[in-house]
């Protein structure tokens, strides 16, 4: 998905970027306080993840939307440090900033981290982390729901029975949503056995997990369906499946989209037979919009839900999807969520 920026000033320095918009006077005439002066407003964003097509796309959106409001966006990258991470909302907060975007990270690090903003008269928006405060709205893609459309296509796919591995990292808030969809799964169809957990976020994520996927797959040669709900996990899955000959024998089920899945699911005979996603820029916007409802004193709600696609492989061949932009085009559904839209809102162009 392409975005018409209007423009905007970048510069970066260490970890943390700026990106700075300025509206147009004939915007900003129709924008409530504070954004009738956009450009002195000053967000943050506050990453815990960064790797991964996902999480870039995520970035864009969330620069595009800010961009579209004209506000002042600095981005800081913890790289999963979370120390580091709750120093860098203190860094956002002696900035003077007027509202922070929490990205992932950690509820033991991030709880008191953000509380020092509260207590600051910032105003936080969550992205895919509990930090446990009724002040936080918490975006989300309903994590719950992208792991039960896959898990539903892999018995589709697959009947009631089967032998499973499972790709899974405990304390990341959208896996731990995901997990809770897999043990219902369990629990519901007797005939489902997970054979194997295992799962890491060490950088490269894609390569690690291929690592852990091989060893997994020679102790376990009767598992057919493997659930890896974060499309860095499937990829390494993928890559162990492919080296071992079993694409014919195993599928793989996850979560989240890019180009780059698009074009793994399309390779002959892959083994990855389906996903289910939100695009990832979308949920960008959507994290800004819901954080620029509260600097307006508009309330988004506690929880801000982007509702999640089900793509197939299948569904990608019969209608020629080579990358996100054709899925937006032949989704509508996908490439615009009508999620924190107040009337005042300036979107992205596109």
């Amino acid at each position: 998905m392409e975005f018409k920026r209007r423009g905007f000033l970048a510069s970066a320095s260490g970890l943390v970027f700026g990106l700075t918009a300025f509206a147009t006077g004939g915007l900003a005439q129709d924008m409530p306080a504070p954004f009738d002066i956009a450009g002195d407003v000053k967000i943050a964003l506050v990453r815990y993840l960064s790797t991964g097509d996902f999480f870039q796309a995520y970035l864009s959106g969330v620069e595009a939307q800010a961009a579209a409001l004209g506000v002042d966006l600095r981005v800081f990258d913890s790289r999963q440090d979370a120390a580091l991470q709750a120093d860098m909302v203190d860094q956002a907060i002696a900035l003077g900033v007027d509202g922070i975007i929490v990205q992932h990270g950690l509820t033991e690090s991030m709880q008191e981290a953000v509380q020092r903003a509260v207590d600051a008269d910032i105003k936080v928006v969550a992205f895919d982390v509990n930090v446990e405060n009724p002040a936080v709205p918490q975006i989300e893609q309903s994590d719950r729901d992208l792991a039960r459309l896959a898990l539903e296509q892999a018995i589709a796919d697959n009947g009631e029975e089967f032998k499973a591995g499972y790709v899974y990292v405990p304390g990341i808030a959208p896996l731990d949503r995901r997990d809770e969809t897999w043990r219902d799964f369990k629990d519901r169809y007797e005939g489902i056995k997970e054979a194997a957990v295992f799962g890491t976020l060490d950088n490269p994520i894609a390569n690690s997990n291929a690592n852990q996927a091989r060893s997994v797959l020679q102790a376990n040669p009767d598992i057919t369906v493997m659930f890896a709900p974060y499309d860095e996990f499937a990829k390494g899955v993928k890559i162990a499946v492919d080296e071992a000959g079993l694409s014919d024998q195993i599928k793989i089920y996850s979560a989240d989209v890019s180009t780059a899945d698009i074009s793994a699911m399309r390779e002959e005979g892959s083994a990855w037979a389906a996903t289910a996603a939100t695009n990832p820029a979308v949920v960008g916007e959507v994290s800004v919009r819901a954080l620029a409802m509260l600097l307006a004193g508009e309330d988004p709600g506690a929880q801000v839900v982007v509702p999640p696609t089900l793509i197939s492989q299948d569904m990608l061949n019969e209608l020629d999807i080579k990358n996100m932009e054709e899925l937006g085009a032949k989704m509508p559904q996908f490439a615009h969520a009508d999620v924190a839209v107040p009337e005042w809102m300036p979107l992205p162009a596109r």
